[in-house]
């Protein structure tokens, strides 16, 4: 078993800095799918939406920087299997695939993946490519999520992006803001140790 250092070889994620093990990864991808759940219980209805703003997005947008492509991608797997099955974590508590917000949740996938390649790229250790790391992530979500959303509630498209893109954008900004600042200082807080 060998241990990562904060200055670890390029291409390292913050999870890559604890010891390396099979353990330390199902540990990781179960711990990316129950943060991701947990973060769905915070959820606020949105007047005119089916959708609530919930804290799950960022979690998985987190989980991906953090834990890298295949482990961010196998949390959300899990995170999504796991909901599908009967495990009540998706937003307000629900589970299986039938809702219409269910397309968001195939989007987290993918954008965990992607943010997770970016961050083996650096993209988490400066705010600004942070932030752009967000965005794309938000964006890979909801290119999936609205045009779900359109074809399961019946909805022209205009009107699923009125629903399930435009109201969520200042809290996304926000969300863009407070990972710009979290990770790039988990990096400085880990190459002082």
């Amino acid at each position: 078993m060998s241990t990562a250092t904060a200055t670890a070889r390029p291409g390292a994620v913050l999870a890559d800095l604890l010891p390396t093990s099979r353990a330390r990864d199902a540990a990781l991808v179960v711990g990316g799918a129950v943060l991701t759940g947990l973060a769905a219980q915070v959820a606020v209805p949105v007047p005119g939406s089916p959708v609530p703003v919930t804290g799950q997005t960022f979690a998985a947008l987190l989980v991906g920087t953090a834990l890298g492509t295949r482990r961010g991608f196998l949390s959300l797997a899990l995170y999504a299997l796991a909901g599908v099955a009967g495990v009540p974590w998706f937003a307000d508590g629900t589970s299986g695939a039938g809702s219409v917000s269910f397309g968001y949740i195939l989007g987290m996938l993918l954008a965990s993946a992607a943010v997770g390649a970016l961050a083996r790229r650096g993209a988490d250790r400066s705010p600004v490519r942070m932030a752009g790391t967000m965005v794309l992530g938000e964006a890979i979500i909801y290119a999936v999520g609205v045009p779900y959303l359109a074809l399961a509630a019946h909805m022209s498209l205009s009107q699923a992006v009125a629903a399930g893109l435009t109201p969520f954008l200042i809290g996304d900004l926000l969300k863009a803001a407070l990972a710009m600042g979290a990770l790039p200082t988990a990096w400085k807080f880990a190459n002082k140790r």
